[in-house]
């Protein structure tokens, strides 16, 4: 166990769509500068809870979510939270890359133009820069700023995804399967990045590769069936499960 200090707590969260009970009383917390994996199989509810994180739930009128859950101690479904300014602080990296149909430099600088981060065009040229360099595509771009994002290779726009969320200098990073459509090259540049994010954030990423878990995770949660099966540290949960369904989901008897 590590004495990494908490992020994100939830206690007791419940989910339904309309009248599908998808989230069944889960309680996690999330360890800053950590990489939290989500696996289970399709339909599981690991992406419904990671979506719950940053209230992206909200945008969907048949969904109700239940229970605590705080950011740094602050409940982030209080009515005085603006979700907004919440997934500010909580960034979220979709599965398939979805750079706006903008310059690279546009990509990158929306976030901070619109929560007013950057004062001057000298601090907005640094923000991007430092995304960019964050998001380990800096060298590959930086003398093509004003190219359009859709222009570049899958593995790179979704690096520059990765960029545009962590521009806003949220403190968790969530990912919802962002190497799913990509080539194992990519996927590889994308883990690497991943690892190296952890030195700034709290990231918490959803895969259904138990060996992409394996390689870029320190925590691991299993859920199946909209439960919480079992949470631990990842090799704990690879190789000495407690649970019956976590073994069988790991090989391969469930999923």
């Amino acid at each position: 166990m590590t004495n990494k200090p908490i992020k994100m707590s939830a206690n007791g969260v419940q989910v339904w769509y309309g009248d599908t009970h998808a989230i069944k009383d889960v309680s996690v917390d999330l360890e800053d500068r950590t990489v939290t994996a989500f696996i289970g199989p399709s339909g599981c509810g690991k992406s419904t809870f990671l979506r719950c994180l940053n209230r992206m739930n909200d945008t969907i009128d048949i969904c109700r979510v239940e229970g605590d859950i705080h950011l740094d101690g602050q409940d982030i479904y209080d009515r005085r939270v603006d979700p907004v300014q919440l997934r500010a602080r909580v960034g979220m990296v979709f599965q398939k890359p979805n750079p706006f149909p903008k310059s690279i430099y546009d990509n990158v600088a929306y976030g901070p133009r619109i929560h007013g981060l950057a004062p001057t065009r000298a601090d907005l040229d640094q923000l991007v820069e430092e995304a960019l360099r964050h998001a380990a595509l800096w060298e590959e771009v930086k003398d093509r700023l004003t190219a359009p994002g859709t222009g570049l290779s899958g593995g790179q726009q979704q690096r520059l995804c990765i960029a545009r969320a962590i521009a806003t200098q949220p403190e968790v990073l969530l990912m919802d399967e962002p190497c799913s459509a990509l080539d194992p090259i990519a996927t590889g540049q994308v883990e690497e990045l991943i690892a190296n994010l952890t030195k700034d954030f709290c990231v918490a990423i959803v895969t259904h590769s138990m060996q992409q878990a394996a390689r870029v995770s320190q925590r691991t949660a299993f859920f199946h069936l909209g439960n919480l099966v079992e949470y631990g540290e990842t090799g704990q949960i690879f190789t000495n499960p407690v649970d019956k369904r976590t073994e069988s989901y790991i090989t391969g008897r469930i999923g």
